[in-house]
């Protein structure tokens, strides 16, 4: 399996191939990609679960039980539920966040698209992202799912990341270039 980047190489990379690999064998790929994008958005979104992963004096089997519990909550598939509980013993809960982005990734890697993360201003709408995806599918030659993300701070336009490709095209940083270009 092909992963771009060298992904497998960081500590969440292997944690996610293992994952990945052990999804494939039971033909659960699918529930697993949906279960951690469940769990990502629960961590964003949760600043009490947020900590919970993140505090190193919760001990490895009370961390272990509240991410069980978690799980039963999300409705989470029982490899997903069980691969928690095994980075929840091995104390690393902290690199949930990016084991779910590596195994997005290779998901995607195996499927042959790539996945473009999208910042705008403002949510797109679905002919916009449609619009988007076909534009970029042109350019990398492969399938692109968008993670579409909203920050007002962009001001308008649009940042896209691909792998470590980005495409800054945010009213943000066209006047950051212009205040720095007036100074001299």
């Amino acid at each position: 399996m092909e992963n771009s980047g060298g992904i497998t190489a960081s500590l969440q990379g292997r944690y996610a191939s293992a994952l990945y690999e052990l999804a494939s064998e039971t033909k659960a790929v699918t529930a697993v990609e949906g279960d951690l994008d469940k769990l990502g958005a629960a961590i964003l979104g949760n600043a009490d679960l947020a900590a919970l992963i993140r505090n190193p004096q919760i001990g490895r089997d009370a961390a272990a039980a509240a991410m069980a519990e978690v799980g039963k909550v999300l409705g989470l598939n029982q490899l997903t539920q069980n691969f928690i509980g095994v980075l929840a013993g091995n104390r690393r809960l902290a690199k949930l966040p990016e084991v779910v982005r590596a195994f997005a990734t290779i998901a995607a890697a195996a499927r042959g698209e790539v996945t473009a993360e999208v910042t705008s201003a403002h949510p797109l709408s679905d002919a916009q992202l449609k619009e988007l995806a076909a534009k970029l599918k042109v350019r990398e030659g492969k399938d692109v799912k968008i993670k579409a993300n909203v920050d007002p701070e962009v001001l308008g336009g649009l940042v896209v990341r691909i792998g470590s490709t980005q495409i800054d095209s945010s009213i943000r940083t066209r006047l950051n270039t212009l205040a720095n270009a007036m100074k001299g």
